[in-house]
Parts: C-alpha cells; structure tokens; sequence
C-alpha cells in the first residue's frame, strides 16, 4: 500500500511537471510567432486572430464570409459608448497597467467552486490581445498569453490607443466588428452620434455578442442594463436628466 501511494504521488507530480512545459511551450510559441505590438502605435490591422478564426468556421460550413468593419479615431467614438463599454467591461481600465489582479483572484475563487471556467477576469487590454493574435479558445496557456499581451501593450502603447482598438476590432454580433459598422448596422448612424440608450445597448451585449442583441429580451439582460446604467449615473458619466428616461 506504502509503495501504490509513493508510486501515485510520483505519477501526479510528473503530470504537473508535464502540464506545466505544455503550458510553457505553448506560451513560448505564441510569443515567438507575434507581430511587434510596437507596430500598433501607427498601423491599424488589416485582419485579426477573430477574423481569421470566423473565416476558417464559415469555410468548414461551406460559407463565405466578409468581415463588416470601419474604422474611427477615438475622437469619434461617442463618449457615451466609451463610459457604457468602461463600466461594463474593464472600470479600472485607466489604473491598471493591463492586468486586473484583483478580478483574476476572485475569478479563479469562482472558477474552483464551480469546477470550470465560469467567470472571466480579461481587461479591456487582454481582450484585446486576445482579438489581435489569440482564439476564443479557454485554456491556461492562452490566459498566461493573453496576460503577457496585455503587459506589453500597457507597456507599448497609450491607453486611449489600447481602447481605440479596442473599440474598432471588437465582434458585435457574427462578421460585425467595432463600433462604427456595430452603430450603423443597429442603429443606422454613425458612431459618433449614438444616444445613451443605444450606447448601453451595444455595451450590454459585448458579454456574449454571438448570443444576444441589443434588443434581447431576457431577465439576465435587463438587470445588466440596469446595472450599467446606474453604474454610469453613479460615475458622473450620465446626469439625472439622461439617465431617468433610459428604459430596457
């Protein structure tokens, strides 16, 4: 019985000793095979990791796909969208330097009860490390590479230009990306002119964008709506007199 434990304690460290260097090595090769992110302080991508991915899962269906997406400055982007999208997603994106330790503690408190990855702790930053060069994929290795990402992008790069980005490369619904082709394709005018209730409403559905619109109709919806709003009014990012006929 003595020499069965010793031999199964044996087994489990050398299974952590095996994940670990898959880990490793996986982090290892996405970093070896990234583009400078220097390179971002001036160049908007052409394409994205996202893109690619919904390209390669349109093809494996037999369809075409074509991604909907047009550019803007951060000047264009309507300060409504980028308070909605702050609270929503990342309300200390200005004061962390691309990693949130505190949220990724308390995901990972989450994530062991429950056995499985069932909260999220990405910032703004990592999101959009992620978008750039990563997958949708949940796995140790591609959180360890988005963290490392978002490190060197705060190191990199402005926040207004991480957020620029952002905003522009983000998914809104299948082939929709960024914020100008999202207020066009939904509300029919440009970024720069949305209200705060339709700026609460593409910054509601960023949480899972390939499920639900900005004019969903669930009980999960509405309370985050309402959340977001009065997180907003809380924030000085709406007054009283914008904020009371907001209605989901």
């Amino acid at each position: 019985m003595r020499k069965l434990k010793k031999e199964l304690k044996r087994l489990i460290v050398w299974g952590f000793v095996v994940l670990a260097a898959y880990v490793l090595a996986t982090v290892a090769w996405d970093m070896l095979h990234l583009p400078q992110i220097d390179d971002l302080k001036t160049k908007n991508p052409k394409t994205t990791a996202l893109m690619e991915q919904r390209k390669k899962e349109a093809r494996s269906k037999g369809q075409t796909f074509s991604p909907n997406q047009e550019f803007v400055t951060y000047g264009q982007i309507s300060p409504y969208l980028k308070n909605a999208v702050l609270v929503a997603e990342d309300a200390a994106f200005f004061s962390h330097q691309g990693i949130n330790y505190t949220e990724i503690r308390e995901a990972l408190k989450t994530d062991w009860k429950k056995k499985r990855w069932a909260r999220g702790a990405s910032t703004i930053t990592m999101q959009l490390a992620k978008n750039l060069y990563l997958s949708t994929s949940k796995s140790l290795a591609r959180k360890i590479s988005e963290a490392v990402l978002a490190r060197r992008m705060d190191d990199r790069l402005s926040k207004t230009r991480i957020f620029e980005l952002y905003l522009n490369y983000i998914e809104w619904e299948p082939g929709l990306f960024g914020c100008q082709a999202a207020s066009r394709f939904y509300f029919n005018c440009p970024v720069s002119q949305l209200t705060p209730e339709q700026a609460v409403r593409l910054a509601l559905i960023i949480i899972n964008p390939r499920r639900y619109g900005p004019f969903a109709d669930s009980r999960r919806m509405a309370t985050r709506w309402k959340w977001i709003a009065d997180k907003m009014l809380q924030c000085g990012y709406l007054s009283k007199a914008e904020y009371e006929p907001l209605n989901f």
